[in-house]
């Protein structure tokens, strides 16, 4: 019963200290216009949301709707920058951009094509939402959405503004 009990322990200890300091990984995306984008390229001075989302996902727009209607304000405060990453099959990744047009969203849109980030990132279902420090490791992570969550998510932006700043 012990040894359970301990190797559950060091896999919940494990898990919780490899994903507040987690790096993510280097993976080849499309940009909206067709482009090759690499993840090594999602850098800010300030911090990063990377939100995995679908067209298809009523959750996921719900939530990308609520960051957009308050990105103008957030981003004056705390300079973040969001990469919302669609994980459309090839049915409907014809869709992601006419579809991110209609929104209006003010956020960087990409394609994942062949699911390769979201493999790497380990995200099963969507939404998933990463919040990543200046020095691009992940600091929290949230799955699921319900109204009132963009809040949480706001405070965690701010944290992570607030740590930066005291670092510089």
């Amino acid at each position: 019963m012990k040894k359970p009990f301990v190797l559950l322990t060091f896999l919940l200890v494990y898990g919780t200290i490899f994903s507040q300091t987690a790096q993510i990984p280097s993976v080849d995306l499309k940009t909206l216009t067709g482009d090759k984008f690499n993840t090594d390229s999602i850098k800010n001075n300030g911090p990063i949301v990377i939100s995995f989302w679908a067209t298809w996902c009523k959750p996921c727009i719900q939530e990308l709707n609520a960051v957009s209607e308050n990105f103008t304000d957030w981003n004056a405060e705390t300079g973040f920058k969001v990469f919302a990453i669609s994980i459309d099959d090839a049915k409907s990744m014809s869709r992601v951009a006419p579809f991110v047009s209609g929104k209006g969203w003010q956020f960087e849109v990409l394609l994942d094509e062949n699911s390769d980030f979201k493999r790497a990132m380990n995200v099963v279902n969507v939404p998933h939402t990463f919040v990543l420090d200046k020095t691009g490791k992940i600091v929290w992570q949230h799955t699921s959405y319900a109204p009132g969550d963009e809040d949480e998510l706001y405070e965690i932006i701010k944290k992570a503004f607030a740590e930066q700043s005291t670092e510089e």
